[in-house]
């Protein structure tokens, strides 16, 4: 599912091109996937805690399936708008998948089962962006068959239906059982500067990369993708065995600095400290993502699981799709140096006191 999720993104040059739109129209195309994402985590996460894993994942891959055939054929600014929006809906399943690997794993494995679904949610975002920029559209055969696959494995999936009665709205906004908004309060405060700040590389950092090499290549942009979640996939596996409030602080860190690259990048036209922030970035959301759903699995019943990482991803997910929608209309009127310096400012003041958030929060967040 994830590697849909970015898939398109060294593509949109090519569609720029093609089709003839601004780089605010790219942003807004980018945050459709937002939009749905948000709006299915209102939904799936409940959903998933009551009937369960597999009727609320099965619908969420035949809509992906739909979005790869809209993608492949896509001519219009509207088809992308669609294909994206699926694939926010889509993804924003993600919930209850998290969830699923923690039941498979059981209760003595959630630590673990918290890095391989965090893993899996980051490697899948990077792998994606890669093979579009090395297959071009042709990423989207690739991806039904994938995800074709995915099916076969869900429906086989050894999980339960669950058996306690619903309590509740269906729709509503996603929480955590009482007691555990501290834990929350503080992966949303790390894993939110995190994924924005990777969003926006996913958005403009194809338009940066063209402007610094003057190429629109999808593989060089695929490349930078592919290695910033690959970092954020291998500082994962790094950190596991930290505690999840060092984990924390590590990710407002890396997040920071990464910012600060950013800025240094575009004032000085370097496509080396554009590379330096993309990677610090990923290892900034990877972190953030790995302690926030670490410190949920820790404390939260299966019961309520999938709700409450559905409301860690929208704690994380408002901002990737504000800010950098902000950054790309701000760069069309003020140009795309002043966009990502204005944008890079905000995120290390929003990482910083994501790390201050830490620093104060309730002791729980180290491991026992």
């Amino acid at each position: 599912m994830f590697v849909l999720s970015n898939a398109a993104t060294p593509l949109y040059v090519r569609w720029q091109h093609e089709i003839g739109f601004s780089k605010g129209t790219l942003t807004v195309i980018f945050a459709c996937y937002i939009v749905g994402l948000l709006g299915s985590l209102l939904v799936s996460g409940v959903v998933s805690d009551r009937v369960g894993r597999k009727p609320v994942l099965l619908p969420a891959l035949g809509l992906a399936m739909a979005a790869c055939a809209i993608f492949a054929s896509a001519s219009a600014v509207a088809a992308l708008i669609v294909a994206r929006l699926f694939s926010g809906i889509a993804v924003g399943v993600v919930s209850a998948g998290m969830a699923a690997v923690t039941d498979v794993a059981g209760p003595g494995r959630r630590r673990l089962a918290a890095l391989l679904a965090s893993c899996a949610m980051v490697f899948g975002a990077g792998l994606g962006p890669l093979l579009a920029g090395v297959l071009g559209k042709g990423v989207f055969v690739l991806e039904a068959v994938l995800l074709a696959a995915a099916v076969v494995a869900v429906v086989r999936m050894p999980v339960r239906r669950p058996v306690a009665p619903a309590k509740g709205a269906w729709v509503r906004m996603p929480g955590v059982p009482r007691g555990s908004g501290g834990q929350l309060l503080m992966g949303i405060a790390v894993f939110a500067p995190g994924i924005t700040a990777t969003s926006f590389v996913l958005s403009l950092g194809p338009s940066l990369l063209s402007g610094l090499l003057d190429t629109t290549s999808p593989v060089v942009a695929g490349a930078m993708a592919f290695v910033m979640f690959l970092t954020a996939t291998g500082a994962q596996f790094a950190v596991q065995r930290l505690d999840r409030r060092t984990i924390l602080i590590a990710g407002a860190v890396s997040t920071t600095i990464g910012m600060a690259a950013l800025i240094a990048a575009v004032r000085a036209s370097s496509v080396p400290l554009l590379v330096a922030a993309a990677l610090l970035a990923g290892a900034g959301q990877g972190m953030g993502q790995l302690g926030g759903l670490s410190l949920l699995n820790s404390g939260v019943p299966a019961s309520r699981l999938a709700e409450a990482n559905a409301a860690l991803n929208v704690g994380g997910y408002v901002p990737a799709g504000v800010l950098p929608v902000t950054a790309g209309y701000l760069s069309d009127a003020a140009g795309l140096t002043t966009g990502a310096t204005v944008f890079g400012a905000v995120l290390m003041a929003l990482a910083l006191v994501g790390g201050l958030v830490v620093l104060a929060g309730p002791p729980a967040a180290r491991r026992k």
